[in-house]
């Protein structure tokens, strides 16, 4: 079975919708509401520049829960919304690692002729074991393994567990951030109906300003060894760090290019918004 419509960086999934309007908005700030609850705010006692060059930095000692909205066409007549809940939180495993876990949980909304599905997909959970200092070269680095659970309802689900590696490697100088990230999730179990075999491919570069603004080119490439084929988003993000009162956030948005996709995937032009709410010590 071909998994083509809903993806979470890194798996290609069923057709699936999260129909667009009130329900969506609403559990964005249903999930802001209870993250406030959860997690409590804190006076922000970094400049914005150096939060937005943490936040650039996926193994960045630092608690960050992204909520990540993107829009795309399918076949010229299919509306695609996704909403990608990403809590970021480090773990102190002493003088010399973190432990980093990022973790995807999509809402998924495919609205078209004939198609008018919803729910929560797959979730991605990576776990990065990361040096505290960087190398003397200056490289900061992180690996370990990722994981797909198979959490999502009908039609918006894989429907199988998969696993893999996953390393991250960046450098960080003056304003400027470069590096990539990439995993391979391979299913392992017998689930005749779908096989995930996807390596996943995000090499990134952000500028920086003092006001705490920062510009970013990413490609989020996947290339899937079951079909083999390419998708393949080029995009440019801005972002903001400031506060709302004691909270710091970031805020943003931006446009992509698929460069390639499958023939009934995503095509065109697309867009994304940001919104994070940033938890520095």
């Amino acid at each position: 079975m071909r998994i083509d419509i809903f993806r979470t960086d890194q798996a290609r999934h069923t057709d699936g919708s999260f129909h667009p309007g009130w329900r969506r908005m609403s559990l964005t700030g249903l999930f802001a509401a209870i993250t406030a609850l959860i997690i409590p705010g804190r006076v922000l006692s970094q400049d914005t520049d150096d939060l937005a060059k943490q936040l650039a930095n996926p193994v960045a000692d630092l608690i960050s829960v992204p909520l990540q909205f993107n829009y795309d066409r399918y076949d010229g007549h299919t509306d695609r919304y996704l909403l990608n809940i990403q809590p970021v939180i480090p773990f102190d495993l002493g003088d010399d690692l973190n432990l980093i876990t990022r973790t995807i949980i999509p809402v998924v909304s495919l609205d078209g002729p004939g198609i008018n599905q919803n729910g929560v997909g797959d979730i991605v959970q990576s776990f990065f074991l990361s040096p505290k200092v960087p190398t003397a070269g200056g490289w900061i680095w992180g690996a370990g393994p990722v994981f797909l659970y198979p959490t999502g309802g009908d039609g918006v689900s894989a429907d199988t567990f998969a696993a893999g590696p996953t390393a991250v490697a960046l450098r960080q100088r003056g304003p400027w951030t470069y590096g990539g990230l990439a995993n391979h999730l391979r299913s392992l179990d017998d689930n005749p109906g779908t096989k995930i075999n996807s390596t996943f491919l995000n090499p990134f570069l952000s500028y920086t300003t003092p006001t705490g603004t920062s510009y970013a080119l990413q490609t989020e490439a996947t290339y899937d060894w079951e079909v083999k084929e390419w998708s393949v988003p080029i995009g440019v993000v801005v972002t903001q760090v400031f506060t709302i009162g004691s909270q710091p956030v970031s805020i943003g948005g931006g446009v992509r290019y698929w460069a390639a996709s499958p023939g009934n995937g995503p095509e065109g032009w697309g867009a994304r918004f940001n919104f994070t709410f940033l938890f520095p010590k």
